[in-house]
């Protein structure tokens, strides 16, 4: 990856991608387990810890230290003190994200013994058109999966199979722990491959059982920037088809970008460019425009929020009209009907039903009435270089253009604010309020530029050398 930062740790749609497959892990494991996963950590140990340390919802993650790579057969030999015998060890790996959980339930089905059957190693493989790279399925006469041969070490007839091998496998641990002590090394990367507990189990008589995964991506791992890049658009594609599929209509859906989650209504029209972080709540009807940025906000129905708005953390009532270039920060509460137009902020304000900003202007720790018009230019001084103050602003007020609210104040019902007034004491109801200095004209003559004699141009010249 040419980075700072562990593989494991780069992010895909906005989330590292162990936390991808450690979500998924712990969403298979029942409430009553003990154990929670086991992350085996090499490269980046340390930042790889961190990470684990800083959420919460992995504080049953146990980690076990691989001193030297020597392979995927290696790399579980470390957890060997750590598996519980009683229970199936499912392999996963750090960098293939997306695996879900119902490919890795029908996986574990397969391997518990289910209909009578006995407990098997179950292996998770794909055809796939391009498998170079991977290693190859062996299969017996019947049909039965009897080894996994690595690419480097296959032969020009075993590079034909298009049968992979994924490396997620559910394996009866017992048995597991008996077949990575008889591990070797002898092969052409001098590592202990994990894939020779197949032919293991075959002698054994364990039974072998493979499943597929419904998408390709599921089983894509990552290894550069590019194969990064690649999943990314990949997955966004898909996350673009399930909305679609919900009733959303995209411009394009190869030109959204979703870093969370996006839950949308029937009807919402989403146009190019569009980024979503966090959690948003899209209702029935909504327009976006193109480039917009919505993270953490839950949107009522019918709202249009106009090209290049920025909306994080605000909750927006019906029928309100954002934008453009509107920029909503967290705490901003937005009743049904209301304007915020270009260049306006709004910032932990609460504004009433059908109030408007439409130009220019800043509102921030306020809150605001119903059917208030704020004109352009205007400001909320809430700052006074150490603390916030609150401006509340009462129902029917009609705020002049390039007005400033020095908080705290009032502003009381149906007052009204001329243009230019900068606000220090409560308004009162139903009053013009204005502060400005007094107009005056005055005889005046616009000064004229000087043409420079040869004398002074010449002085000039001197006093440059």
């Amino acid at each position: 990856m040419k980075s700072a930062l562990p593989k494991v740790l780069q992010t895909l749609a906005g989330k590292p991608l162990l936390q991808y497959v450690l979500d998924t892990a712990l969403s298979l494991q029942g409430k009553q387990t003990k154990q929670g996963p086991i992350v085996v950590v090499g490269h980046g140990a340390a930042d790889v810890k961190h990470f684990l340390a800083e959420h919460p919802s992995f504080n049953k993650v146990t980690t076990v230290l691989q001193a030297e790579q020597k392979g995927t057969g290696h790399a579980l030999l470390q957890t060997l003190s750590k598996l519980d015998s009683q229970e199936p060890t499912l392999v996963l790996y750090g960098d293939v994200p997306l695996t879900s959980k119902r490919t890795l339930s029908v996986l574990a089905k397969l391997a518990d013994g289910a209909r009578g059957q006995e407990s098997a190693l179950a292996l998770l493989t794909q055809n796939l058109d391009e498998p170079t790279g991977y290693g190859r399925i062996m299969r017996d006469s019947n049909g039965a999966v009897c080894a996994i041969v690595e690419e480097k070490d296959a032969t020009f007839a075993q590079k034909q199979i298009a049968e992979i091998n994924t490396g997620i496998m559910v394996l009866p641990t017992t048995p597991l722990k008996k077949w990575l002590k008889s591990l070797s090394a002898n092969n052409a990367q001098g590592e202990y491959y994990l894939t020779d507990v197949i032919a293991m189990a075959v002698k054994d008589g364990v039974p072998i059982r493979t499943a597929q995964a419904d998408h390709e991506f599921e089983i894509i791992g990552v290894n550069s920037r590019e194969q990064l890049a690649g999943l990314e658009r990949v997955y966004q594609l898909q996350l673009a088809r399930d909305l679609m599929e919900a009733g959303v209509s995209l411009a394009d859906p190869a030109r959204i970008d979703i870093r969370g989650k996006l839950d949308c209504g029937s009807d919402v029209f989403i146009d190019v460019g569009c980024v979503f972080e966090g959690q948003v709540h899209i209702a029935s009807g909504v327009r976006i425009g193109p480039y917009c940025i919505v993270r953490d906000c839950d949107i009522g129905k019918d709202v249009a929020i106009q090209a290049f708005s920025h909306l994080d953390g605000a909750k927006v009532g019906a029928n309100a009209v954002i934008g453009p270039y509107a920029r909503l920060r967290p705490g901003a509460e937005l009743a049904n009907e209301v304007h915020i137009g270009n260049f306006v902020e709004v910032k932990n304000s609460k504004i009433g039903t059908n109030s408007k900003a439409n130009h220019l202007s800043y509102v921030g720790d306020s809150i605001v009435g119903a059917r208030v018009n704020i004109g352009a230019g205007t400001i909320t001084c809430n700052y006074d270089g150490v603390n916030k103050h609150q401006t509340i602003i009462e129902d029917d007020v009609f705020i002049g253009s390039d007005t400033q609210l020095v908080a705290p104040v009032r502003v009381k019902r149906g007052a009204t604010l001329g243009a230019g007034t900068t606000l220090t004491k409560d308004a009162p109801a139903n009053q013009l309020t204005i502060s400005r200095a007094k107009q005056i004209s005055v005889e005046w003559k616009r000064p004229t530029k000087k043409l420079a004699t040869k004398a002074s141009a010449k002085k000039v010249a001197k006093g440059r050398k």
